[in-house]
C-alpha cells in the first residue's frame, strides 16, 4: 500500500514538474520582447550623453531613432503622410530613402524654434530629386504626431509618435502602431483639403 501511494505521489510530482517547465518556457518566450536591465541602462545613458546616436522605444525594444523612422517609411507602397507641427531638416532626412514612386505629404504648421526653412527644403529636393515630397498645413488643431502609410488602401498602417521626428531620441519617447485605423479616415480626408504650407525664407 505504501509503495503504491509513493508511486502516486511521484507521478503527481512529475506531472507538476512538467506543468512548471511549460510555464517557465512560456515566460521565457514572452521575455524575448522585454527590454533587459542592461539595455534600459544603455538607453537611459543615451539621453544624457553627447553621443550623436539617439534612441527611442519601438515595438517594446529600444532602437536607433533614425533607423526606426527610416524602417517605417521603407514599408510604404503608395503614400506616406506625416502629421507633425514641429519639422526640421532631420524630418526630411528620415524620408530620403523612401521607396521610389511613393507620394509623401508632410502636414505641419512648422512652429517652434529651429523651423524648417525654404532653403533647406530646396537643397534637400536638389540632393534627392526622386523623393516625391509636398507639404500642407495642419490648421492649428493637432497636438499629436503620427505617420500614415498607404492611406485608403488595404495596406494602410498608422504609427503614433511621442515626439517630433526632428527631435526623436532627444528625450525618452516611443512609437507605437495603432491597429484601429478607421478613426483616422475623416482626419486625413480633412487634412488633404488644407492649403499648401509656405516655408519661411
Amino acid at each position: 500500500m505504501e509503495t503504491a501511494n509513493n508511486r502516486i505521489e511521484i507521478n503527481k510530482i512529475n506531472s507538476d514538474m512538467i506543468s512548471l517547465e511549460k510555464q517557465i518556457s512560456d515566460v521565457a518566450e514572452g521575455l524575448k520582447d522585454v527590454v533587459t536591465k542592461s539595455e534600459l541602462a544603455d538607453m537611459m545613458n543615451s539621453f544624457v550623453s553627447d553621443d550623436d546616436e539617439k534612441w527611442l522605444m519601438f515595438n517594446a525594444k529600444f532602437s536607433s531613432a533614425d533607423e526606426v523612422y527610416e524602417s517605417i517609411y521603407k514599408q510604404a507602397k503608395s503614400s506616406i503622410y506625416v502629421v507633425d507641427n514641429y519639422i526640421g531638416l532631420r524630418t526630411l532626412v528620415h524620408l530620403k530613402n523612401s521607396p521610389a514612386g511613393v507620394a509623401i505629404i508632410l502636414f505641419s504648421d512648422n512652429v517652434g524654434n529651429n523651423k524648417l526653412h525654404n532653403i533647406e527644403f530646396t537643397d534637400f529636393c536638389k540632393e534627392y530629386p526622386t523623393v516625391n515630397l509636398s507639404m500642407k498645413k495642419t490648421g492649428g488643431i493637432f497636438h499629436d504626431r503620427f505617420i500614415v502609410l498607404d492611406y485608403g488602401t488595404a495596406d494602410e498602417r498608422v504609427f503614433l509618435c511621442g515626439a517630433s521626428s526632428k527631435d526623436a531620441g532627444a528625450r525618452i519617447t516611443s512609437i507605437v502602431e495603432d491597429y484601429g485605423i478607421s478613426k483616422y479616415a475623416p482626419v486625413i480626408a480633412t487634412l488633404l483639403k488644407n492649403p499648401t504650407l509656405i516655408l519661411p525664407q
